[in-house]
């Protein structure tokens, strides 16, 4: 580990950046580096633009994609070389916000018993179920799981803490699944003992179980997220008691997926078997 490395990881750790942020800040400046295949801190300013131009019109980056890579580089600069001359002043404009795709319950479903890893199948089964971030599952442990109260403590980002629901389906799932695995510490480890699995992963598990269930639209793991949460507000659960299981700082984020709402139907079997299984979804909130 270069000596620009351990201060940079110092740095973070000192102002206790999460470990996905942390992550995505050194991939941004080792990208730097390796495409002038010199050291970060010997740049210039023009060559740091030039950079941020190269990703977006010769690879084709997202504008998102870009605005995180200013971020990380922002960080690098003012915080590690402490040199703000440096860093990139420039911002991309916003792109026009897309509502997020939602899957029905029957398409989620179909996913779901796509994969015959047990494993794979629970980890889908639970992003859905309780509404998680990729992020969130990651670390999620087995003394987390409240199988008295029928709750599931979860660490979002910022290490903000809360509690979602634990599915009357899903806790027999998970039981089953204990058994066959004998998980120590982290509920779903990877091969590497003692260690999460990688976003990269998940990503993965859900586009494979995807595809091969037919399913042609919601790529991302994040669909089934955004399906959670439209599906509550389809059954009439209060939008501010949805904001607080999806770990939403601001209402707006989750008054986005009220874009995606149909007219009321009566809901499938399956979304009260397997998702809510409870005839009050607030009396398991606990704030």
């Amino acid at each position: 580990m270069t000596e620009l490395r351990e201060k940079m990881i110092r740095e973070m750790e000192l102002r206790n950046l999460s470990e996905n942020t942390q992550r995505s800040y050194l991939q941004t400046v080792y990208g730097l580096a390796k495409h002038y295949m010199q050291p970060p801190d010997e740049m210039t300013k023009q060559m740091i633009e030039d950079y941020l131009l190269h990703l977006k019109k010769e690879k084709k980056n997202a504008l998102t994609t870009v605005g995180s890579v200013i971020t990380g580089l922002r960080f690098f600069y003012n915080h590690v070389v402490a040199d703000e001359q440096l860093s990139p002043s420039c911002s991309f404009a916003k792109t026009p916000s897309k509502l997020p795709t939602v899957l029905s319950q029957q398409e989620i479903w179909s996913i779901i018993k796509a994969t015959n890893n047990l494993k794979h199948r629970l980890l889908l089964m639970t992003i859905y179920s309780a509404g998680l971030r990729a992020s969130e599952v990651l670390i999620l442990k087995d003394k987390h799981i409240d199988s008295k109260r029928m709750l599931i403590k979860v660490t979002g980002k910022g290490g903000k803490q809360r509690y979602t629901l634990l599915s009357k389906r899903l806790l027999p799932e998970l039981r089953e699944y204990y058994k066959s695995y004998r998980p120590k510490i982290l509920l779903f480890p990877s091969q590497r003992k003692g260690k999460p699995l990688t976003y990269e992963t998940i990503r993965l598990v859900y586009e494979k179980a995807r595809k091969k269930a037919g399913v042609n639209r919601g790529a991302g793991v994040h669909t089934l997220r955004h399906s959670f949460a439209t599906h509550l507000l389809e059954a009439g659960y209060d939008i501010r008691k949805i904001q607080v299981l999806m770990g939403h700082s601001r209402l707006t984020t989750t008054k986005s997926f009220e874009c995606n709402l149909f007219p009321l139907v009566i809901l499938c079997n399956f979304f009260h078997e397997v998702l809510i299984g409870i005839p009050q979804l607030w009396q398991y909130v606990v704030i």
